[in-house]
């Protein structure tokens, strides 16, 4: 990270360039020098540094103790997690690949997501687990997975996916200063963005959306790697004559149905973006709370822009699964514009 210069004090400021994985690094790093109770493990974080390289260097300076490598054994990582949460330390967990997290689930929905309930708040699980998810690599299966919904099924589980250099850093912080379970998915598509960190600035809340462009014709609401994808959508829809809104929902659990409410009874459409499987997928939550609050602001029905209900596709055809522009820009010409005021002004 390079270090800018205050233009007030000419001293070194707390804003710095960043790629998104070296924001995600010195979180963890600003977190394990502030808190000798987080300790961090996986497969290959140590000498290695991680496959995607975002915990490099940290084994180096602050030991093996604290910056762990794990076996190849999923279920053992998480499990040793929840007894090292229990006496009271903050473990931080990262699974190498998304679906690489499989077989750790009974530790998570069983233990993990329950512990805190099950001995009525004597026992909180300060486990911060951090799961490289999505496509747009090349990757095949168990590389690529979109797996937000089994976790944001699971009560007891914060769901966190930011989509900015910003937000990776102030919301791992947050995760794993929080007292309960948060599973921090991270686009790996984006880990090679380019973007500012302010390490002074206060720490985000879980729970808050952010509006990254204002609109009034119509609202993509969207999270982690999609959000690229809806701006570059919202650039191009200029040329239809649609003023579109973007909404990051950042935190899916907790979910801001405050934010989204609002920006969807100004614009009166909506849809939302994923690249999961649309079946029974996390925006299908979205889709019917948008429905059930926002019914008599609606122009339209709350439509869907998602990943193919199949396995993650081969490398080369990956595009055709992902959502694009074009999938985005079609959607919202499917928003009942005809015959209407909203429809007429454009």
């Amino acid at each position: 990270m390079d270090p800018t210069t205050d233009r007030a004090s000419g001293t070194a400021s707390a804003i710095e360039q960043a790629t998104m994985s070296k924001a995600l690094n010195r979180a963890l790093h600003d977190a394990l020098a502030g808190d000798d109770r987080v300790h961090l493990m996986g497969e290959d974080i140590g000498t290695l540094g991680g496959v995607f390289r975002v915990t490099d260097g940290l084994a180096a300076k602050f030991g093996d103790s604290r910056v762990t490598d794990t076996p190849l054994a999923e279920a053992g990582i998480l499990g040793t997690a929840v007894g090292m949460a229990m006496y009271g330390l903050r473990p931080v967990v990262e699974m190498q690949f998304d679906a690489f997290a499989y077989p750790a689930f009974e530790q998570l929905v069983s233990h993990v997501a329950k512990m805190r309930n099950r001995t009525r708040g004597a026992l909180p699980m300060p486990v911060t687990i951090r799961i490289p998810y999505g496509g747009g690599i090349g990757g095949v299966e168990h590389h690529s997975d979109a797996s937000e919904a089994y976790y944001t099924h699971t009560p007891g589980l914060h769901v966190v996916a930011p989509a900015t250099v910003a937000d990776a850093y102030g919301l791992l912080r947050t995760a794993i200063a929080s007292d309960d379970p948060v599973i921090f998915l991270e686009p790996k598509r984006l880990y090679w963005t380019k973007g500012e960190v302010d390490r002074s600035a206060a720490l985000p809340a879980l729970g808050e959306a952010a509006v990254r462009r204002t609109g009034s014709s119509a609202t993509l609401i969207t999270y982690g790697p999609s959000l690229p994808v809806c701006l570059d959508a919202a650039e191009a829809a200029q040329a239809e004559g649609w003023d579109l809104e973007v909404l990051d929902l950042r935190s899916l659990v907790p979910f801001d149905d405050a934010a989204v409410c609002a920006n969807v009874r100004r614009t009166g459409r909506a849809v939302v973006v994923h690249e999961a499987q649309g079946f029974a997928g996390f925006g299908a939550e979205v889709a019917a709370r948008v429905s059930e609050r926002c019914f008599h602001y609606l122009e339209a029905p709350v439509l869907r822009v998602t990943g193919f209900d199949i396995p993650y596709p081969p490398p080369m055809l990956e595009h055709h699964h992902l959502p694009d522009v074009d999938r985005i820009l079609d959607a919202v010409a499917r928003l009942q514009w005809e015959g209407n005021a909203r429809g007429e002004d454009i």
